[in-house]
């Protein structure tokens, strides 16, 4: 998970246009626009955390540290439990 590209994503698509290109790598089509990435999981994660901070941006209303700090909390405690 890089965090560069995450915030590209943030500032440059809508969840509707991240969610298209999720849909499109699932299926194998091209991608609308370029996602940086070593590899298929690591472009999927961009996509999904990007939406997500998204998300959680415009219902808290916060900015895109703490909605980062939400996600990377989010994603510890999955791993850790």
């Amino acid at each position: 998970m890089q965090i560069p590209v995450i915030k590209k994503l943030v500032e440059n698509y809508s969840v509707e246009e991240l969610e298209n290109a999720e849909f499109c790598l699932m299926e194998e089509k091209e991608l609308p626009f370029e996602v940086e990435g070593k590899d298929d999981g690591e472009i999927l994660t961009h996509l999904i955390a990007a939406g997500w901070i998204i998300e959680k941006m415009e219902k808290d209303d916060i900015p895109f540290p703490k909605a980062l700090r939400a996600y990377t909390e989010k994603v510890r405690s999955s791993i850790s439990s």
